[in-house]
């Protein structure tokens, strides 16, 4: 299967020293955002409760900021970066969903992963398994949420989670693709090949992202799925270029991940103050990559 090539942005929910402790995504949202979706097809958030920095820095709840901007840009694609699925249960997680996927008109994708920032957690009541527990509760979690989507009595029994007669009407007309973050080669990667639509990855040593490859498409294979219909999304962090040679370097960086199969491209551009360098990026990298 052939993927389009396509472009995700990333905006920031949190605030700090560099953006006047005001949320990113809030500024974006007026001033960024407007100019962004006329080139990008999605729109991604990322799930954390407190930032990096201070926790009394502002940082905004996931679900919440990706519903109110499927509001304000009804004409792109949708996705969290990516959801820590323990923050949740499994049948909420399902319902909200199913909830956003029908409020916006089939634009959601359910990104999503086992949770790696084990103190936050903790700080908020949460359980926090080691590694092998978080990624079998994870496709646990994974097969209720199908379920729930396309069934109106479903009924599942599992180790970890269970439900009985968990309806999540209406049912959405376009079941959520399923994008997992995942690294791990003994567990992380086997579900990916398992479960994913998507395949949100590291590409930054080339070597380890063909062999983590590999294990995905290995394991898709074992599962009955064709390999390939996998679609291969990585995340680059980045300034926007400004100038012709910045935008040049940032097209071959692309144009070379996609020669090596990448076809989703979620960008992380940081805290720009002007759209101005939105167009450079649409004319000299999105135009010129996808010209081939």
């Amino acid at each position: 299967m052939t993927h389009d090539l396509k472009f995700g942005w990333l905006s920031p929910v949190i605030g700090n020293a560099g953006s006047d402790h005001q949320s990113i995504v809030i500024y974006q949202e007026e001033h960024i955002l407007p100019t962004v979706v006329e080139y990008f097809d999605s729109l991604w958030i990322a799930d954390h409760f407190y930032g990096f920095d201070a926790r009394t820095d502002p940082f905004l709840e996931a679900w919440t900021t990706l519903t109110w901007l499927a509001a304000k840009f009804p004409d792109v694609m949708l996705c969290h970066h990516v959801l820590g699925h323990g923050y949740r249960p499994p049948a909420l997680t399902a319902k909200m969903a199913a909830t956003l996927q029908t409020l916006s008109g089939g634009r959601f994708i359910l990104g999503i992963g086992a949770g790696w920032r084990g103190g936050e957690y903790e700080a908020y009541g949460y359980d926090f398994p080691k590694a092998s527990v978080r990624f079998a509760e994870l496709e646990e979690m994974l097969e209720i949420c199908r379920l729930m989507w396309t069934h109106d009595h479903p009924t599942f029994q599992g180790e970890y989670f269970s439900i009985d007669d968990a309806a999540a009407p209406p049912l959405p007309d376009i079941v959520p693709p399923i994008c997992i973050g995942a690294a791990g080669e003994k567990i992380g990667l086997p579900l990916v090949g398992r479960q994913a639509d998507m395949w949100n990855c590291s590409t930054r040593n080339v070597d380890d992202w063909r062999r983590k490859l590999g294990i995905v498409r290995a394991a898709a294979s074992e599962a009955g799925r064709d390999p390939h219909d996998i679609e291969l999304c990585t995340t680059l962090e980045a300034p926007l270029p400004t100038t012709d040679d910045e935008g040049e370097e940032l097209a071959t960086k692309v144009g070379d991940l996609v020669g090596l199969g990448v076809s989703y491209f979620t960008m992380d551009f940081g805290h720009p103050l002007t759209p101005e360098h939105v167009h450079r990026f649409a004319e000299q990298v999105i135009d010129v990559v996808r010209a081939g």
